[in-house]
């Protein structure tokens, strides 16, 4: 807690509670200080040098080679990726096969807006791949497909799609297609044959596979956008939220399927005979491996952890009663079943949308051999776990990359392959021995960033920077410095952030008031480090600690402080988050170009240089730290505003908010896995927020949109901006309400002119 007693005396209680995942312990560690006598951080901005003026006017840069953020902190992981196709261009790839008999890869697409059509394409399984050729289009979002075990001889596609894509209440379908067994073997044309169809429209679940028995294997989700509203995961009566098997050789009872006599449910009254196992969210990803007979589901998760099952016949899996382990609705009624635990689950501070993999069998890395191989799409982690039949024999982080990972497959040779959503195939490798070096700084006066730590005062050659428009951040003061090694330049691009050489570090400083609106009282809580190395982003957080005088490195996981706060009407209690490594790559993801205030809607603005002042995008030009000739005058340089300056237009204001504060998730590719765009420059048919239903929950609001030309009452994103916890927007880093933004939204929503009587309206 920091409480203020005076301009100099600042009273401090501080409560740190040690975040830990996977088995570690959580521990309460409480310290308590006497009134201290120590200094506050002034009120007066923080400059520093970077570009130097000479007595002609003309810029320069002061050259940086003193960094010791060289390396990592963590053991180095034994794996890397590198493209496996590379000169293969793709878009939005999901899910990948080698077509038996054949020398082809089939490959699903997702394009536009992931909402259709569905594409398989398909291409040589050679480094040398450069094109693909188109096999099937369909009105429908493709999520996965196998083949038939005949495959050779009948040429039986399957496909699990979910669509129409424009309909507003969508079936998950499970389809047969044939593959002409001639060239060029090409799907023949009305050969759809619709095994089973079922009503979903979120949490489609998606993937198929054969098992050794010869029967088709399908999990599914809950068939909604949320916390199982329908109440639908401890059922039996319908095909959501369970794992499907069934007999597409043997149709039966007017059915183009029949079900197994063996099925755990077949006698049980209500129960859909289908069903070989229940209690699952939204599966991302199956495998199903006839070497050791192990079926491996991996599983997005709700608020808290992602699971991995190895799934056994009959088993309940627990949702929407627990999510994973963990216990979710207690109130809700159990299944007739006991709850299965996953076999392994991770916590949000290291995964936050798991994509299932494949049990490797390969040459190539040996020393995986018998592993089941999965990944996170939201930080592109990749981890191992074997499993003897009876318990985890082994679990381990193999690599860490930028890819958005949304599926895992082998190729003809029976090699591992990583399916990239950013356009790309990639394998895995055994990474290069470690560089030699110095150990990686555990303190901000390691760093070789700062002249002095205490005094806050900068390597002379870091450059300070400003922003537009700032994300909120629980209400602290941010300052903000860039440092780039030696002669290196900045790649300038019009859109997102832009292109920073290797080595470089972005600096930025959190500090708080801890007498609200008392800048005497600011002290410095947080310096996080975005820093470039071997092509890759990482953040790294530092701690400041009690008397202002250096910030220790936060471990791996992350960490939560509660303090108090004295304002207008007391006392609050207030939570500082200092998000996990896993965390920071969420937001600093490849969809935003990693880096988000760097970028020309940001930085077209005036900064106090300590001297002078100039349009930031100009003087770094002038001081030659942009490759080439800018692409755009400075005149015409596209902007945001600061959302709480009421002197600039509503409109703008608005959605200088909402790119400031949600756009590097809701982007095309994002993380953010609704089809809006909230970039300033997304037009209308990318923008996709204006008068658009919620494809995720409604929170009981009747004919709710996104945004409700008119009526705030009706929009979703208000709702989500104006509470914290479950179903809060931004998701990550903040535990108080923006309540400006309350205001602002709330008042630009309300003039928005409503849409016209043809709209449709929800009942």
């Amino acid at each position: 807690m920091f409480r203020s007693v005076n301009e100099q005396d600042v009273r401090l209680t501080v409560f740190f509670r040690q975040i830990r995942v996977d088995g570690f312990s959580m521990r309460l560690t409480a310290f308590f200080m006497c009134v201290l006598n120590i200094g506050v951080l002034q009120s007066t901005p923080i400059l520093a040098g970077g570009i130097t003026r000479d007595a002609d006017g003309n810029l320069a840069r002061v050259p940086w080679n003193d960094s010791r953020v060289v390396g990592s902190p963590e053991p180095p992981l034994p794996y890397r990726v590198t493209k496996a196709y590379p000169q293969l261009e793709l878009t939005q790839p999901v899910y990948v096969r080698a077509e038996p008999g054949t020398d082809r890869m089939l490959l699903a697409l997702h394009v536009g807006t992931g909402q259709g059509p569905g594409k398989i394409v398909t291409f040589r399984d050679a480094a040398d791949a450069s094109e693909t050729q188109p096999l099937l289009e369909i009105d429908r979002l493709i999520y996965g497909f196998t083949f038939h075990p005949q495959h050779e001889e009948n040429g039986y596609l399957y496909v699990i799609c979910n669509g129409p894509a424009e309909a507003e209440n969508k079936q998950n379908r499970i389809s047969r297609f044939t593959i002409d067994r001639e060239p060029p073997h090409a799907v023949v044309p009305e050969s759809e044959l619709v095994i089973l169809e079922w009503d979903s429209n979120g949490h489609n679940g998606g993937d198929l596979a054969f098992g050794p028995d010869g029967y088709l294997y399908c999990p599914t989700g809950d068939g909604t956008s949320d916390s199982d509203p329908l109440k639908t995961g401890q059922g039996l009566d319908d095909l959501l939220a369970v794992l499907l098997r069934i007999d597409v050789d043997h149709p039966s009872d007017g059915k183009q399927y029949s079900v197994p006599p063996d099925n755990p449910f077949v006698d049980v009254p209500g129960a859909r005979p289908e069903i070989w196992a229940y209690g699952f969210r939204n599966p991302w990803r199956m495998d199903y491996d006839h070497e050791l007979d192990q079926l491996w589901v991996t599983q997005n998760g709700q608020d808290l952890w992602e699971q991995v099952y190895l799934v056994r016949k009959g088993e309940n899996y627990g949702w929407s009663v627990y999510e994973g382990s963990h216990p979710f609705y207690l109130e809700r009624p159990l299944g007739p079943q006991p709850h299965t635990p996953p076999t392994t689950e991770h916590h949000h501070s290291e995964a936050r949308s798991l994509t299932g993999g494949i049990v490797y069998h390969g040459e190539a890395l040996p020393e995986l051999h018998d592993t089941y191989i999965y990944g996170d799409y939201s930080t592109g982690k990749i981890w191992g776990v074997r499993h003897d039949g009876d318990a985890v024999t082994y679990h381990e982080e193999l690599a860490d990359t930028t890819l958005q990972i949304t599926g895992f497959a082998e190729n003809r040779a029976g090699e591992l392959l990583v399916v990239d959503y950013g356009g790309a195939i990639y394998r895995l490798e055994p990474a290069p021995p470690p560089e030699e070096g110095h150990e990686f700084p555990r303190r901000l006066s390691e760093t070789g960033l700062f002249a002095s730590v205490p005094e806050h005062e900068m390597h002379p050659a870091l450059i300070p920077y400003s922003v537009n428009a700032e994300l909120w951040s629980d209400g602290a003061h941010k300052e903000r410095w860039m440092a780039i090694p030696g002669e290196g330049q900045i790649g300038y691009e019009r859109e997102r952030g832009w292109e920073f050489p290797e080595g470089t570090v972005l600096v930025k400083s959190f500090a708080l008031d801890v007498t609200e609106g008392n800048q005497t009282s600011r002290r410095w809580i947080e310096t996080r480090l975005l820093t470039r190395q071997q092509g890759e982003w990482v953040g790294y957080s530092y701690e400041w600690d009690e008397r202002q005088q250096d910030a220790q490195l936060v471990e791996k996981s992350g960490k939560d402080v509660g303090f108090d706060v004295a304002d207008s009407e007391g006392e609050r209690r207030q939570t500082w988050h200092f998000p996990s490594r896993a965390e920071c790559m969420v937001c600093h993801s490849r969809a935003a170009k990693f880096v988000l205030g760097p970028q020309e809607h940001q930085m077209n603005r005036v900064h106090d240089y300590g001297d002078f002042e100039m349009n930031q995008i100009e003087a770094f030009a002038k001081a030659g730290l942009f490759t080439g000739e800018l692409p755009v005058e400075i005149t015409d340089a596209e902007r945001i505003v600061d959302p709480y300056d009421a002197d600039h237009a509503l409109d703008m204001r608005a959605r200088s908010y909402l790119h400031a504060n949600c756009a590097f998730c809701h982007v095309q590719a994002g993380g953010g896995n609704s089809a809006m765009d909230l970039e300033i420059t997304a037009g209308p048919d990318e923008a996709m927020f204006i008068d658009e239903p919620p494809v995720h929950t409604k929170f009981g609001i009747k004919d709710a949109r996104i945004v409700a030309s008119g009526d705030s009452q009706r929009s979703i994103l208000l709702h989500r901006v104006r509470q914290r916890g479950r179903g809060q927007m931004p998701p990550l880093a903040t535990t108080r309400v923006d309540e400006r933004a309350v205001e602002l939204l709330r008042e630009w929503i309300s003039e928005l002119s409503p849409p016209g009587p043809e709209a449709e309206t929800e009942e």
